[in-house]
């Protein structure tokens, strides 16, 4: 970028209190600053040095080393080696800047916040709450005023998430076992170092290795290595769990004899394992697990583009001919980030209403970490998983707190660590935290009203005579997790949902956001006491260290994605975040561009101070890639993600026409649409593993 701003003014002030030279009074958050012996030969110091020197140039011409910084920089700007590096540092710089001048603009009371957060911080400030809150007020707005007031803060999100019901579901699911498709998702990735592969053949292994000199596509929380050892395994831990739990809704229930319908999408890191995921997945069920009470059909890249290609593509054809039909149905699918498997494992459940079998009226997704803990469900609520789901709240119509018409077509329920469930199913997973703060975390502390909402939305039980009573009244559900949800097929008919296939992370709070622009507002109603055990920890240690580091960079994009998604949405960010405020609203920030990098060269910056060196190149090498990836996404008039979303939505509501199509003309017995289902159901019987 040419005329590059040497730093922001507005942000000065908060980047020196919080990096501040150690020489001076007050200690600094995290001491930054440049190594006395800068050496562009080593990997580790230049790294070092070019985080430091964004950071010192964001505090401003007063930092002792703004001019070492600023040279340093410019100097490896021009190197053969760091440039690309180097350049990063000094167009962020340029980004912020740009940032805030543009946000300051558009809401002059920005600016004078920002200028009391100057005054405030240049006081003798008396304890790390008050610090907090001061730079909060710029940078995270929805954490202020939470801490110190957490009973006024809950009971104020109950009431902006209550609804008042006009009709229960006259219909509500009467057999889950039947009306209910159930699914997850399995997420491959590449062997950890030293695993065992002698179960498999020589051709797989070889396979295998080649896969391990591709580059990795995409990132996940904790993938599932291929070779880990049966017990740290999350797809035999989840669908073993999963069928004990049907196994006691038999013994309630000993009139079931059908077995449970489950589909899993096989999602991977990288391109190879494509080729690889359904033989391996089978490989590990035949060998270890027998699923009596399941049916499992496990879906790949190839499968669902031969559902596309011999189901959707006829389909679009016969009912609404469109020559970039091929193009926008290519959003069905299972291979890339969250959003785009999130996506294909509820739209599946319409298909296989029409097209396999039409009793099944509704889909939940679990995670395969997560299980139902059924003897203390039984205990503790007086009902068991599935009949948690009969409830007639799923699928009831009202008015939320401000008196617009909401459908409740989804559902969401809650998780209890394994660690806190002797304490009783209703202990929250995250709980309102206490220590000291982590110096990225004065910049955005999302953990905060996440605790809150937990405790608001998760932890409330329905009691008669209460203000939620589940009769007249109930909560809806803004915050979810990617598990234990799920919606009626007729309501992904009417409202067309979707997480956009750039969501990286958090691909369960986007779902709602492509449904907000619509005159009545699809909503998940929250179902006390449906809860499971997460379980994660307990297992999967291994993969989730494995995953740490992209699960923290998921982090910074999500902000970059969310805010940019909420500004492409007829209703506008504003109304947006009236409705999703404060946990889901926090990552739809005024300043996207200047929290994710600030977030994310602290958190490096902190790696070097705590003589973690190793950490913190990964860290960078890894984050500086994505990042900027993320940014050329997500800026420009009208950005590459504007654009994305936008085929996007065409292509979920081409999907939906071709299903009313195939409906309609098997109705009427037309040829081509008996032809597209048998493809269909020959397709969905091929991805039946056992």
């Amino acid at each position: 970028m040419e005329n590059r701003p040497l730093t922001a003014p507005l942000l000065n002030p908060i980047i020196t209190f919080l990096i501040r030279s150690q020489t001076q009074k007050t200690a600094p958050i995290l001491p930054v600053e440049l190594s006395h012996l800068p050496d562009d030969h080593n990997t580790e110091t230049t790294l070092q040095n070019l985080n430091a020197a964004f950071l010192i140039l964001l505090a401003g011409e007063d930092h002792a080393q703004f001019s070492q910084a600023q040279g340093y920089l410019t100097k490896l700007a021009k190197s053969s080696k760091w440039a690309d590096w180097a350049n990063f540092y000094l167009d962020s710089v340029q980004l912020v800047a740009q940032e805030l001048e543009q946000c300051c603009q558009q809401d002059p009371e920005l600016q004078a916040k920002f200028q009391n957060a100057e005054e405030t911080l240049s006081e003798n400030l008396p304890d790390d709450k008050t610090i907090a809150e001061c730079i909060w007020s710029v940078l995270f707005p929805e954490g202020v005023g939470i801490r110190g007031h957490e009973a006024a803060s809950i009971n104020a999100l109950r009431e902006k998430r209550t609804v008042t019901i006009s009709n229960l579901n006259p219909v509500p699911i009467e057999n889950p076992f039947k009306e209910i498709l159930f699914t997850s998702n399995v997420l491959l990735t590449t062997p950890l170092v030293g695993a065992d592969l002698s179960e498999f053949d020589q051709h797989f292994q070889e396979q295998l290795n080649k896969t391990s000199q591709e580059p990795q596509l995409y990132w996940y929380d904790h993938p599932i290595p291929i070779g880990v050892n049966a017990e740290s395994n999350e797809i035999l831990y989840g669908l073993k769990n999963f069928d004990e739990a049907v196994q006691v809704e038999r013994q309630r229930h000993p009139e079931e004899t059908a077995k449970v319908n489950f589909v899993l999408s096989v999602s991977v890191t990288h391109k190879q394992l494509q080729t690889l995921g359904k033989k391996y997945i089978k490989h590990v069920l035949s060998k270890n697990a027998a699923l009596d009470q399941l049916n499992i059909f496990a879906f790949t890249e190839e499968d669902t583009d031969a559902l596309v290609q011999q189901v959707l593509l006829p389909a679009a054809e016969q009912c609404c001919p469109t020559d970039n039909a091929a193009d926008l149905l290519s959003i069905f699918g299972v291979d890339g980030r969250y959003g785009r498997h999130y996506s294909f494992l509820k739209a599946i459940s319409a298909l296989w209403h029409v097209l396999i079998n039409p009793k099944i009226r509704a889909t939940f997704k679990i995670d395969l970490d997560q299980v139902f803990p059924q003897t203390e469900l039984i205990e503790q609520t007086g009902a068991s998983a599935f009949e948690h789901f009969q409830t007639p709240l799923w699928g009831a119509t009202g008015h939320d707190f401000e008196g617009d018409p909401i459908t409740l077509g989804m559902i969401a329920g809650t998780l209890v660590n394994k660690h806190d469930i002797h304490k009783g199913i209703f202990t929250p997973d995250v709980t309102f935290p206490d220590g000291k703060l982590a110096p990225d975390e004065y910049v955005f502390f999302s953990r905060l009203p996440q605790s809150l909402s937990t405790e608001a939305e998760m932890m409330t039980l329905y009691q008669s005579g209460t203000n939620l009573d589940g009769q007249h009244t109930c909560l809806q559900r803004i915050h979810v997790t990617g598990g234990t949800n799920g919606i009626f097929v007729d309501s992904l008919r009417r409202f067309q949902p979707f997480t956009p296939s750039f969501i990286a992370r958090a691909e369960d709070q986007a779902y709602l956001l492509s449904t907000l622009n619509q005159s009545e507002r699809l909503g998940y109603v929250h179902a006390a006491g449906l809860i499971m055990r997460h379980d994660k920890d307990a297992f999967a240690q291994a993969s989730i260290a494995k995953a740490r580091a992209g699960k923290q960079i998921g982090d910074y994009l999500r902000i970059l994605m969310f805010s940019a998604y909420a500004d492409a949405l007829p209703r506008g960010v504003c109304e947006i975040k009236r409705i999703i405020d404060p946990f889901t609203g926090c990552f739809v920030s005024r300043l996207p561009v200047t929290i994710a990098l600030l977030r994310f060269t602290l958190k490096a910056a902190l790696f070097f101070h705590e003589a973690n060196p190793e950490e913190g190149v990964k860290f960078i090498l890894a984050g500086i890639p994505q990042i900027r990836e993320g940014l050329d996404f997500t800026q420009g008039e009208p950005s590459k993600l504007e654009q994305v979303y936008e085929r996007e939505r065409q292509g979920w509501h081409l999907f939906y026409v071709c299903l009313s199509g195939i409906e309609e003309g098997l109705k009427e017995g037309e040829q081509w649409a008996l032809s597209v289902q048998k493809a269909a159901k020959k397709i969905v019987s091929e991805c039946l593993l056992n």
